[in-house]
């Protein structure tokens, strides 16, 4: 175990079609994860990433075990190659459930299944249309804050995933997400984005969700982690199992802490970062977080890199 690395897993958003299908070519252990997840959950999940269609794809209760699964598949690759074990592992959002499964806390059948679930109960709690997010750029936390308080006229809007200095997420009911835009943009925000998401996620919105979901997290065979966790709701290291099914069940309507995340990892002397998952967005927020932290990155179609990330660990 290398006390100054930890692996970081992306979350929702990462996932593209034809994801993975260079490295597959080279790695027949990402098929047989694939193959392990398809299994469990009933249809074939790899076939869906490199085919689509991808509307379907991006449905929530299948993006959900897609960028699981291929963040699993990476860091089996990882191990199989003679990587290091990380003293530390965390999540973005949804990643957090990829983190889990690298810890040994959760097996990866029951990790799909549960966030395939997961994703079901998060499009049930508030119907297509009736919710929304937007990327916030250039403004200050206080100020997104100030600007969702206003905006709220009695609905749901707040600051949700605290990317990294100067980019937060918020979300809430729709039209609530709009006038927060509208705020933002009269504060100074340098963009105010909406995102195509159908979920309004880690808000209030979401609670429901949350409560529904407590029985599925209570009905997995969880194992204590072997490597501690530093998750999104607390944005510190947690080990014990009783903290972790309670914050997983509060990430759902509560914010990200992406920022004070890194920084934690950073203060516990974990400034090596690699991140296992599709896409490379941590990398790009990461190096905004926290002085001194460097983030390799898994996705990539070069036979080499395994090897290189390592050597440069070493």
């Amino acid at each position: 175990m290398s006390a100054s690395l930890a692996f970081v897993f992306p979350g929702q958003g990462s996932q593209s079609l034809g994801m993975l299908a260079d490295q597959a070519a080279q790695h027949p252990l990402i098929l047989d994860t694939f193959e392990q997840a398809s299994d469990a959950l009933g249809y074939d999940l790899w076939a869906l990433t490199q085919q689509g269609p991808v509307e379907q794809l991006n449905q929530t209760d299948k993006t959900q075990p897609a960028i699981l699964t291929a963040s699993i598949a990476l860091w089996h690759v990882w191990l199989a190659e003679g990587g290091a074990v990380p003293a530390y592992v965390a999540g973005h959002s949804l990643g957090e459930y990829s983190a889990l499964v690298a810890a040994g806390s959760l097996a990866l059948e029951d990790a799909v299944k549960l966030v395939e679930r997961r994703g079901q109960l998060m499009q049930e709690a508030v119907p297509a249309g009736q919710g929304g997010m937007a990327a916030i750029l250039g403004l200050s936390d206080d100020d997104v804050r100030a600007a969702c308080a206003e905006a709220a006229q009695g609905q749901v809007v707040s600051a949700v995933n605290f990317n990294s200095p100067g980019q937060v997420v918020i979300a809430g009911a729709a039209d609530a997400v709009a006038r927060a835009i509208e705020l933002c943009k009269a504060r100074g925000a340098k963009r105010a984005l909406p995102l195509p998401v159908s979920v309004p996620s880690h808000c209030e919105l979401m609670r429901p969700a949350a409560e529904r979901f407590a029985a599925s997290v209570e009905a997995i065979d969880w194992q204590e982690p072997q490597i501690a966790l530093v998750q999104n709701v607390s944005a510190a290291a947690v080990s014990d199992l009783a903290t972790l099914k309670r914050d997983l069940l509060e990430q759902l309507y509560k914010p990200v802490r992406w920022v004070e995340s890194i920084q934690c990892l950073a203060g516990l002397g974990a400034t090596q970062l690699v991140e296992c998952g599709p896409g490379k967005v941590l990398a790009g927020l990461n190096k905004r977080c926290a002085d001194g932290v460097v983030t390799y990155n898994l996705d990539t179609p070069d036979p080499d890199a395994f090897a290189a990330i390592r050597a440069a660990l070493a």
